[in-house]
């Protein structure tokens, strides 16, 4: 490793934001993307790339990406951004076939052009909230940016979980370790122990979002739509995972959410953690203060409404 960088913190001022996500997924990219919009004092938008996923909502990887990329457009079009459709790419159709080898998209190509512009004193902050293919191919293809970037994660679960089965981490576990090995500058935020606090119910967003508008009606309706198919008649709650990583870069005096610096850990295969003291730092994000970081979303989304 030629340099160390030291672990991220908070930035003070504006900065310039690529989101890489997998929106069709679930329900909580959507809301991540609505977060990000409504903070123009600290986040400027470069881009909004599409990622790959594999569930029950798609037929392949390619199929997540497309259906995603035809989602971001949806959510910018509800929040009268029309404006930004020309800056969404389509990602990844596979994931990395091993840790050595890019695929080539659009979005890999743009994150990459994109970050060459920046340099080590002025990063680019790229968000990423699904499987990190489009991130880690661009560092593959111009490993230049390693130094010019903050990629900021919502991957993985805690150092302390029993394992590390989680959705984001798992679908590429090649491009997990070139982001947690390459030096890069890291934020993650681990689910299942973590952010897995950030949920909310039916009638908090009934409360807040429901009236406000086309695009908080359809978070608020497409979230309880979601839950009632697995849910209906019992009580239910759901993670709003996503926000939190759009809400690390607004944790100005640690308002949101608290982190420490750590020794970067080592995806595995069989899908734990291994540990080395001797690794570049990186931050971890370890408690989300959940009411804090709910109050700030709905009152920027419903902000004179």
């Amino acid at each position: 490793m030629a340099e160390f960088f030291a672990a991220p913190q908070c930035p003070k001022g504006p900065v310039d934001v690529i989101l890489d996500t997998d929106t069709y997924n679930e329900i909580d990219d959507q809301f991540a993307i609505a977060y990000m919009l409504h903070a123009p004092e600290k986040l400027r938008v470069r881009a909004v790339c599409a990622a790959p996923f594999l569930n029950a909502k798609s037929e392949s990887p390619a199929d997540g990406m497309e259906k995603s990329y035809h989602e971001i457009i949806k959510i910018l079009t509800l929040a009268g951004r029309q404006d930004l459709v020309c800056q969404v790419y389509r990602g990844s159709t596979e994931y990395l076939p091993d840790e050595n080898t890019p695929v080539e998209s659009e979005a890999a190509r743009k994150i990459a052009a994109i970050a060459m512009e920046y340099t080590k004193e002025k990063p680019l902050y790229v968000v990423a909230i699904g499987a990190i293919t489009n991130v880690a191919s661009a560092l593959l293809m111009q490993p230049e940016i390693r130094e010019k970037m903050v990629v900021v994660w919502l991957g993985g679960h805690d150092i302390h979980w029993p394992d590390n089965k989680e959705f984001n981490l798992m679908q590429d576990v090649a491009s997990a370790r070139i982001i947690f090995g390459c030096g890069v500058r890291l934020v993650q935020l681990p689910c299942m122990g973590v952010v897995s606090a950030v949920a909310t119910t039916g009638p908090e967003l009934i409360h807040w979002l429901r009236g406000k508008g086309p695009l908080c009606d359809y978070l608020c309706d497409n979230t309880i739509q979601e839950a009632e198919s697995y849910a209906k008649g019992k009580a239910w709650s759901r993670v709003i995972w996503d926000i939190t990583a759009i809400g690390w870069l607004l944790n100005d005096d640690n308002r949101l959410m608290q982190s420490r610096e750590i020794p970067s850990p080592i995806p595995q295969y069989d899908h734990h953690f291994s540990f080395d003291p001797r690794r570049h730092p990186m931050t971890y994000v370890w408690h989300i203060n959940r009411d804090a970081i709910f109050t700030d979303l709905f009152t920027r989304l419903t902000k004179g409404k």
